[in-house]
């Protein structure tokens, strides 16, 4: 019985896995190609061309210009067993390693999270997420200075890892 439920439970995760994969990958790196994405009022517009002689309009006007928004998660609590990431040595790792490359502006927000560690232990912590908005065209240079960041923040503050979250959007300031 023991046996059989945690095959099940095996299967689940891994279906479940595998939804996320399917899912989030594409999304995770899809701000790097430079061809536009349509919408999904524009997607509707075009299957409804499609299959008719008229094409739908869209129902709100598109605003902005083509950005890519970029989240990283910052974990506080170090594998090693040593003190937490404080407020004032996360903000100067911000100051020294974030804002020169992004000196147009980021936002900061606290936070609670969890995740499973290397050791199969779920890990509970202060977090911090930096969200980052940079033209969808600089996406490709701006790969670059993220990936500085994360491995950056991984060194200095002995973590496993900085979960990241990549998404195309529409800006207007």
């Amino acid at each position: 019985m023991t046996l059989s439920r945690l095959t099940r439970t095996r299967l689940a995760v891994a279906g479940a896995a595998t939804a996320v994969l399917a899912v989030a990958a594409p999304a995770a790196y899809a701000s790097l190609d430079d061809a536009p994405r349509p919408s999904s009022s524009t997607a509707a517009a075009s299957t409804a061309s499609s299959s008719t002689s008229t094409a739908a309009t869209p129902s709100t006007p598109l605003r902005g210009k083509p950005y890519t928004e970029t989240r990283l998660f910052f974990g506080t609590e170090r594998p090693d067993g040593g003190p937490a990431v404080t407020d004032k040595q996360f903000m100067a790792f911000i100051d020294k390693e974030v804002t020169p490359g992004f000196p147009d502006g980021l936002t900061i927000q606290d936070g609670r999270g969890q995740w499973r560690d290397s050791n199969g232990r779920i890990e509970r912590e202060r977090s911090y997420e930096l969200i980052l908005l940079y033209p969808a065209g600089e996406a490709r240079e701006r790969d670059v200075l993220i990936e500085e960041i994360r491995s950056d923040y991984e060194k200095a503050f002995a973590q496993e890892s900085v979960a990241r979250l990549d998404d195309r959007t529409r800006v207007d300031f």
